[in-house]
């Protein structure tokens, strides 16, 4: 029960309601926009879009938050489009694209570690997108376009500039603080040393393994597989198993929570129905806009939001009922376990180098 209080300790002092507040403000719009022309698939690339791009925000000067918020948009809007114009392919394609896409972002450590927290950022939405674009390439009833997409991911992004722009405007245009003032800011180059290269290409093989292992095998809801294990895996060598616990717990959760809500619409149909999905819709953006506000309170936690929130976005568009739910849940704790087992190895790996002695020069 100590370990278990360990997991689930909660920090009052990282609870940011504000952050939230603006979030759902925000939120709200592209929310109702899809809403009113009907295109609700394209809704969880329009909040990651913004809830990433606030995440990237460096604060400062309008020029600078800007410039640095649109470079990461565009970079994103990149990931986007590469990710749904693959999204129906061969799993070999799919593997190999996740290999590369992890592999870079764990290299991005070299630019400072501010940079490689967004890259590992981008990271877990290409893998989120690759399950959506999977998931809508084969529900026949829902036409898919991967320039909307695009499309809703660079929308959701100039939506928190915009916002940025006006709150600079209202403060007398004065340089802000970083949104999220916890994550690093540092952009000082780095060594890439030995360890932390075989980790990083460790860990681009194994979310690689798992997308293979989902679409290779064509495993019903397989692509929960690779989203549990990029949310559960902890981006850098030092593991923590108190942080691999927390990780592993919020994905667990989070799927069940995800597959519980998601059986609400099974046997709904018309008008039910539609009033159903429009109600998890707004379950998932509330989920989001707790995940903003209690991003430190308690990791695990953040973790379910996060979890549950893409999870319900991304299997709307399929009928649910329970052998559905069974499946959603045995692939997420596969995915989470997987990643787990790696951060115990790549653990071993650190502290066994770590022993090795030194050869005088």
């Amino acid at each position: 029960m100590s370990w278990l209080s360990k997991v689930f300790e909660l920090n009052r002092a990282g609870v940011n309601w504000r952050r939230a507040v603006v979030f759902l403000d925000v939120g709200l719009v592209p929310l109702i926009v899809f809403w009113a022309i009907g295109h609700e698939q394209y809704l969880l690339s329009a909040l990651f879009g913004m809830l990433f791009t606030s995440l990237a925000d460096p604060g400062g000067g309008f020029g600078y938050r800007a410039s640095r918020t649109a470079g990461f948009a565009l970079i994103g809007a990149g990931i986007t489009a590469l990710a749904f114009g693959i999204g129906g392919e061969a799993w070999g394609w799919l593997a190999f694209a996740a290999f590369v896409v992890t592999l870079v972002a764990g290299l991005c450590l070299t630019f400072g570690v501010h940079r490689f927290v967004n890259a590992m950022l981008l990271n877990v939405w290409f893998i989120v997108a690759v399950g959506l674009a999977f998931n809508l390439h084969h529900a026949a009833r829902i036409t898919n376009y991967a320039w909307a997409q695009v499309v809703a991911w660079a929308g959701g992004a100039a939506l928190w500039i915009l916002m940025t722009f006006v709150e600079w405007l209202i403060r007398g245009r004065q340089d802000l603080p970083q949104p999220f003032a916890e994550i690093p800011g540092d952009t000082s180059r780095k060594q890439l040393t030995p360890p932390i290269i075989v980790f990083v290409a460790l860990r681009a093989l194994v979310i690689a393994g798992t997308v293979a292992l989902a679409f290779g095998l064509d495993l019903q809801y397989g692509y929960w597989i690779p989203i549990a294990a990029i949310i559960a895996m902890k981006p850098n060598l030092e593991q923590s198993t108190l942080v691999s616990a927390q990780r592993l717990s919020g994905a667990f959760i989070g799927a069940i929570a995800a597959a519980l809500l998601l059986l609400l619409p099974a046997s709904e149909t018309g008008l039910r129905l539609f009033a159903m999905t429009r109600g998890l819709e707004v379950v998932a953006l509330v989920l989001f806009v707790h995940a903003v506000g209690i991003r430190f309170l308690n990791y695990a936690v953040y973790s379910a939001a996060i979890a549950a929130g893409a999870l319900i976005l991304a299997d709307l568009p399929q009928p649910s009922h329970y052998a559905a739910e069974g499946y959603r849940v045995l692939w997420t704790v596969c995915g989470a376990g997987i990643s787990l087992l790696v951060l115990l190895l790549a653990g071993l790996l650190a502290k066994r180098t770590a022993k090795q002695p030194q050869r005088p020069t």
